[in-house]
């Protein structure tokens, strides 16, 4: 997608994503076969459900069909969220990561694999898990030493909310 078209297509689909109570995070027109697919990428700090997703999605299918922006080709337009492993990019991605377990490039060379604590406006306290039964330790990382992040999926880790439950459970028993 040329930079043109991509310029022209934030300056359009922003606004009405915003509208919407979400932020625009990424767009991409890719070539698949003779069609072409417009795939936008929303979030916010509370999530967007499949609710929000369809709501989006029918605005921005009404903004695109008045207006030239695609051209006259057909398209597919494919709107989501970014994924179980995001790249972090922006400050309000570490903030929506907080609690998270993230790969981090660091700018010093080698990487990183911690959970984000607490993120401000210069930079992220971390816990490092503890290697072999050590215990975690605790980190403090600027913004200007990471040069790439991406949150990391867990899938033996248990949340807060279903600790709690099962501290309830136990406590009846």
């Amino acid at each position: 997608m040329s930079t043109t078209q991509s310029e022209r297509l934030r300056t359009l689909l922003e606004p009405l994503v915003s509208s919407q109570g979400l932020d625009l995070e990424e767009i991409a027109v890719d070539s698949v076969g003779r069609r072409r697919v417009l795939r936008v990428v929303v979030d916010s700090d509370t999530g967007a459900d499949l609710d929000r997703i369809a709501d989006v999605s029918r605005v921005l299918s009404a903004k695109l069909d008045e207006t030239d922006a695609m051209g006259s080709g057909e398209y597919t337009l494919e709107v989501g969220t970014p994924g179980a492993e995001r790249l972090l990019t922006e400050h309000r991605h570490y903030v929506r990561a907080t609690g998270r377990l993230v790969r981090f490039q660091l700018a010093e060379g080698g990487e990183l694999v911690a959970r984000i604590l607490d993120v401000d406006d210069d930079g992220l306290d971390l816990e490092v898990p503890g290697v072999k039964g050590r215990k975690a330790t605790a980190r403090r990382l600027a913004f200007d030493d990471i040069t790439r992040a991406r949150v990391q999926v867990e899938f033996n880790r248990k949340d807060d909310a279903s600790d709690k439950k099962d501290d309830e459970k136990e406590e009846e028993a």
